[in-house]
């Protein structure tokens, strides 16, 4: 539809954002408010199906990350914003408030440190507690103190993604599923795509949004006049979870000291009250790709898993944990390197106008949502 209604070019939608995972979606929501009819291109069989379904459903409170970064900043800002907006929607949640438990005194300074860095990031209702407070709390936990959380939470991240794709099409967008993008190239002031699947479709489109997750780098190579140096190396990173038979031990979620590449095996609780434990790490080779990834749970890793909770919880009785799920975390960094923050590309960095590219969306990608799209409004700001 290539029409001009004057001296104004009339696209086929006024915005497109590639990936229907919770990132996506409320890109698309936003670009939905802000510019007018946005269409969400998933390439799976379903949206919301990739890593927004392989999480912990956490919203986090911004204790980790480095003061400045996008991920404390964007954690923060999502964090307030998803609170006010469950609430608003009727969206179940519940801010149950988190431990970050110490076994010993090594893990206990690498705490503290952790409560110094929360506060720095201006994150609300963190303390620190000792043996005997954990102990009313959490009287199964073994502990030489903790970091209580009080503005961690959990929420029913699929109900919220369903009211993201309401707005998208109560605002005259839709949401495809299996059309994967096959390439894009700079049309008369916007984007020509061509989608793939079982019906494949020429679009235009004013601006344009990669949020396809593990696929974001393949997505970016996929746009003509995309710069190759600006498509950063990605790194995937496994990661599996464990069910828990029988009663739920705690009413908090508890997390052991953070580790390489994560947050360690915590053991997270859902609004059912149903305890799972993870994710582990388990970092993929470097030639892996998205195609090629295994989501299989080896039962056998029920051992580490059971020598990693009873750091903190020596009751876990034999023969507890049942395989459960495993996600795919995407990594800018490699394995023993500080994390890396989120990369937020818009045309500064790459010279296209109307495009934006999220590459290394992990953890607290979903926390995040909300800021992240409102920052993705104002890069497109210049340009619409």
């Amino acid at each position: 539809m290539d029409e001009k209604e004057g001296d104004v070019l009339a696209f086929d939608f006024q915005a497109v954002v590639i990936g229907g995972g919770a990132v996506g979606l409320a890109c698309a929501a936003a670009l939905g408010r802000g510019l007018g009819p946005t269409l969400v291109l998933e390439a799976g069989a379903q949206w919301g199906a990739g890593i927004s379904s392989r999480n912990s459903e956490v919203i986090h409170a911004g204790l980790y990350y480095p003061t400045g970064s996008l991920k404390h900043r964007l954690c923060l800002r999502g964090r307030r914003m998803l609170y006010d907006d469950l609430a608003r929607r009727g969206i179940p949640h519940r801010k149950c408030g988190k431990l970050v438990v110490a076994t010993d005194d090594d893990e206990l300074a690498e705490i503290e440190a952790l409560a110094r860095r929360a506060r720095d990031n201006g994150v609300e209702g963190v303390r620190m507690l000792g043996r005997d407070a954990v102990a009313r709390m959490e009287p199964e936990l073994h502990t030489a103190g903790a970091l209580w959380s009080a503005e961690t939470g959990i929420f029913d991240s699929h109900a919220h993604m369903l009211a993201l794709v309401g707005d998208i099409e109560g605002g005259g967008g839709h949401v495809v599923a299996a059309a994967p993008l096959e390439g894009a190239s700079p049309h008369a002031g916007g984007y020509r795509l061509r989608t793939g699947g079982a019906d494949p479709a020429g679009i235009t489109t004013r601006v344009l949004v990669n949020a396809a997750g593990l696929a974001a780098p393949d997505v970016a190579a996929r746009i003509e006049g995309m710069p190759a140096g600006a498509i950063p190396r990605q790194r995937f990173a496994k990661g599996c979870y464990f069910g828990l038979t029988g009663r739920s031990p705690f009413r908090h979620l508890i997390y052991p000291a953070p580790v390489d590449g994560g947050l360690g095996v915590h053991a997270t609780i859902d609004l059912a009250g149903r305890v799972r434990f993870g994710p582990d790490v388990e970092w993929l080779p470097p030639e892996a790709t998205v195609s090629g990834l295994d989501h299989a749970v080896p039962a056998e890793r029920a051992a580490t898993f059971e020598t990693a909770i009873r750091r903190y919880w020596p009751g876990l009785p034999e023969g507890a944990l049942f395989p459960d799920y495993a996600g795919i975390r995407p990594k800018l960094s490699e394995p023993g390197a500080p994390a890396a923050d989120f990369l937020v590309q818009g045309t500064p960095d790459h010279g296209l106008p109307g495009l934006v590219n999220l590459f290394g969306i992990e953890s607290p990608g979903l926390t995040a949502s909300p800021a992240i799209a409102e920052q993705v409004m104002g890069l497109l700001a210049p340009d619409v």
